[in-house]
């Protein structure tokens, strides 16, 4: 397993792969030092980490957080996921660059119209954030509620998809 850190601007990213695709990213932290931590409290390699086996990603990732529209249509390693969490990820993946849809939309995409909570939960299983970008599904009320890296970073990622330019008062 190979494991890239990358400085961007709104802080430190981390992102774990496998031969078989991306298996994790760690959301922009404050440090290097606590984005290794993450890796250490998941049980992640923290040696060896070489942004090469990652071909161009960490470039992407970089150019999405100063606002540019990106595509990650890279490969995923989702082994030890449901075929439900694939399934909703699958569904968020193609929800388009500064678009927004609610997890009562996600969950009528897979034919389960009452199974928005499900959808919740399975987005807050995402291990991908931004590659997935489940920050881009909001409440039906228009709410943004729930992720992983918090309401701020989500109205951060949401904010940068709708003005093509990171709030950098997030790093302070």
């Amino acid at each position: 397993m190979g494991f890239v850190l990358l400085e961007t601007c709104l802080g430190w990213v981390g992102v774990v792969g496998s031969p078989n695709g991306l298996r994790r990213v760690i959301l922009p932290q404050e440090s290097r030092e606590a984005v290794i931590g993450q890796f250490r409290n998941l049980g992640l390699p923290v040696e060896g980490g070489d942004a090469t086996d990652f071909g161009d990603l960490a470039d992407r990732l970089k150019r999405y957080l100063d606002g540019e529209p990106v595509d990650f249509l890279d490969k995923l390693d989702l082994a030890g996921t449901t075929t439900f969490q694939q399934d909703v990820w699958r569904v968020t993946r193609a929800i388009p660059y500064g678009e927004t849809r609610s997890y009562a939309w996600v969950a009528g995409q897979l034919g389960l119209p009452n199974a928005a909570r499900a959808v919740g939960q399975a987005l807050g299983r995402n291990p991908l954030p931004i590659v997935i970008p489940c920050h881009r599904v909001i409440g039906s009320d228009g709410g943004l509620v729930g992720f992983g890296g918090g309401v701020e970073m989500k109205k951060c990622l949401l904010r940068l998809e709708a003005n093509g330019q990171a709030n950098s008062s997030l790093r302070s």
